[in-house]
């Protein structure tokens, strides 16, 4: 019997595979993206280290779809760029954002996109012993933001008076609307207090 001309698994077929059963809302796990892939769970291991080694490799995947493009222009234009990227990553995949947070990341285009990230950082002037900080906030901005999207239309439904919060949802944005406003509105109070700390650091 001739040898298929394309390999059974690859590690790609394998990332597109999980992100798909874990967009899906089933359960994750290796047995199921197996049975998915219609292979044997063993035959997985020749290609990625067990359950971390998936995640792992869904993570790179993502980082190809939205994170390949090196964002280019001043500090803040970077930040910006790969802010965007990383909602839209998290926002269109909020599934897979619980399994990826809680895995040590070193996928390599994954980690060059934070060395962009903290090389911008520093080449504002930033000092080393913030860096990380930063970095870690504005990740938080981004997940934060990206799950937002999936959030339901009306977030606030008081079912009791209130001083001020049902007046202003009468009138309020809902759905993206609502949360693309907000991620606008967030991302530019980001920025000015970036640019703010910088000021004050140049004054010290």
């Amino acid at each position: 019997m001739a040898r298929p001309r394309v390999p059974l698994l690859s590690t790609e077929r394998i990332a597109d595979a999980a992100i798909e059963l874990v967009d899906s809302g089933d359960t994750f796990g290796v047995n199921a993206l197996a049975r998915q892939l219609g292979v044997t769970p063993s035959s997985l291991y020749n290609h990625v280290d067990g359950r971390d080694g998936i995640i792992e490799v869904m993570r790179g995947r993502l980082g190809e779809r939205y994170l390949a493009v090196p964002p280019t222009g001043t500090w803040d234009e970077v930040v910006e760029q790969i802010m965007r990227a990383s909602r839209r990553m998290y926002a269109e995949h909020p599934f897979v954002v619980p399994l990826i947070v809680g895995k040590t990341i070193t996928h390599p285009l994954v980690i060059a996109s934070y060395d962009t990230l903290a090389t911008a950082l520093l080449g504002a002037g930033f000092p080393d012993d913030e860096v990380l900080v930063v970095v870690a906030i504005l990740d938080a901005f981004a997940i934060g933001f990206g799950l937002d999207l999936a959030s339901p239309d009306h977030i606030w439904q008081p079912e009791t008076p209130t001083v001020n919060l049902a007046r202003l949802l009468a009138d309020a944005e809902t759905g993206d609307e609502r949360s693309d406003r907000a991620f606008e509105i967030g991302l530019e109070l980001l920025l000015d207090a970036l640019r703010m700390r910088l000021g004050r650091l140049d004054l010290d």
